[in-house]
């Protein structure tokens, strides 16, 4: 068997815990240092939709345990670290993104690919993320889409409930770069749903549309945190060729 490379014995190693050593020394510059990374990720259209949300007070994380359900995860980490959707900023996101790219196209003339990739920002994504509170403009545009697609391949996903799933993606990203980050410096994550997302949204004093997709707790693995050998279901039945 050859040896395993280095981000291989990563994944590996990585384990979701579900209790940590409360004795253990930890260094909250880990947790720092892989946030850093974690902006790095990729992410939909480089909107950057997301924020992360360190609980380092003790209380409030006492506090965000319990809204946990009281899991050892959360109880027994040395932080917690909420990953967010902020779907209202995307105006200042596409803002950003345009100015950027004119920016990069600023020494060259405004060729159709430096057309399209202005437009993308200040035409194409108004037109997805732009929203009503009851969806309606997203239906129109599922049906404009549809009828456009029937001759030519066409993107489907347009509705507000398929903007918010594209948000979620590029946020659990994030999540996966920060765990493997953290994993690397020797720390152990565990990524947790099992949580009251009202009372969590109130303890951050989060935007009343932000939605958390997960809360990652980070600390040292114990041995009873581990429950078990690594199981998956066999490669044939999830890996695919065509």
């Amino acid at each position: 068997m050859s040896q395993q490379s280095p981000f291989s014995e990563i994944i590996h190693s990585r384990r979701s815990v579900r209790k940590y050593d409360e004795t253990a020394e930890f260094d909250p510059q880990v947790v720092e240092d892989a946030l850093e990374l974690t902006v790095l990720s990729p992410n939909s259209s480089n909107m950057q939709l997301w924020e992360f949300h360190r609980v380092i007070s003790e209380d409030k994380r006492e506090e965000l345990a319990k809204y946990c359900m009281g899991q050892n995860a959360a109880k027994t980490a040395n932080e917690m670290v909420v990953f967010v959707t902020t779907p209202d900023k995307w105006q200042q996101r596409a803002k950003m993104n345009a100015k950027q790219v004119r920016e990069n196209f600023a020494d060259r003339p405004m060729d159709d690919i430096a057309k399209r990739a202005t437009k993308y920002y200040e035409k194409l994504i108004p037109f997805v993320y732009s929203n009503d509170r009851f969806g309606v403009k997203g239906m129109l545009r599922k049906v404009m889409m549809t009828v456009m697609g029937i001759k030519k391949p066409m993107f489907r996903e347009v509705t507000k409930q398929d903007l918010r799933v594209c948000l979620h993606k590029s946020t659990s990203l994030a999540a996966m770069t920060f765990m493997t980050a953290i994993r690397e410096q020797g720390y152990d994550t565990c990524p947790m749903e099992g949580f009251d997302s009202v009372r969590a949204k109130k303890l951050l004093g989060l935007d009343k549309n932000d939605e958390i997709t997960m809360i990652i707790s980070v600390g040292k693995r114990t041995e009873e945190g581990i429950y078990g050998v690594r199981h998956r279901v066999a490669n044939e039945q999830v890996i695919f060729k065509h």
